[in-house]
């Protein structure tokens, strides 16, 4: 009833090796005996390895499987977007450069600060004098281009508005800026 090892092999089609015959030389140096290897009968199919896991470890792997997959899709879309948004933000950048170059009014040794508040900060541009009443007017406006504050003409600042809104910085509506001053002060 038990066999040994060597009786289940010789059973399954596994025959012992047998010793292979001397090589003999011929006269003309070429080895006798020599050809084509002959097969040992039927290949043995093994059965497939049985998974020793229970159900539950089987359905715990999977549901880890699936999530892992579902993280790596939801950070290859993520990518995908920051991607496609960094590449758009590229472009506007390209147009605006293009939009605002040799436009800006800016002039060099203007000596009068035009203040306004941009990010929670009051900053200041420097204008000359015809500027200011121009800025104040709604005749020019303030843009932002790489940290850097520009006067420009109405038509302009109302493009960069329509490409980058974030860019524009001050552009007050014609009467606005007498209206606020106009205001009297509350009585006590």
């Amino acid at each position: 009833m038990t066999d040994s090892l060597r009786d289940q092999l010789m059973k399954l089609g596994f025959a012992p090796k047998k010793p292979e015959p001397p090589k003999h030389r011929h006269v003309h140096g070429k080895p006798q005996g020599q050809g084509k290897p002959k097969p040992q009968g039927k290949p043995v199919q093994l059965a497939p390895k049985r998974d020793t896991r229970s159900q539950e470890e089987i359905d715990l792997a999977k549901a880890y499987a699936l999530r892992a997959k579902a993280e790596r899709e939801e950070a290859e879309a993520l990518k995908r977007e920051a991607e496609r948004k960094a590449q758009e933000k590229r472009e506007r950048k390209i147009k605006m450069a293009a939009l605002l170059e040799g436009k800006a009014l800016n002039v060099a040794d203007a000596e009068h600060p035009r203040h306004f508040e941009h990010g929670g900060k009051i900053k200041r541009v420097y204008c000359t004098e015809p500027q200011i009443a121009a800025i104040n007017a709604g005749d020019l406006g303030i843009v932002m281009q790489d940290g850097h504050f520009r006067i420009v003409a109405r038509d302009i600042a109302l493009a960069v508005r329509e490409l980058e809104p974030r860019c524009l910085v001050l552009l007050l509506e014609p009467g606005e800026f007498e209206a606020t001053e106009a205001e009297p002060e509350p009585v006590a």
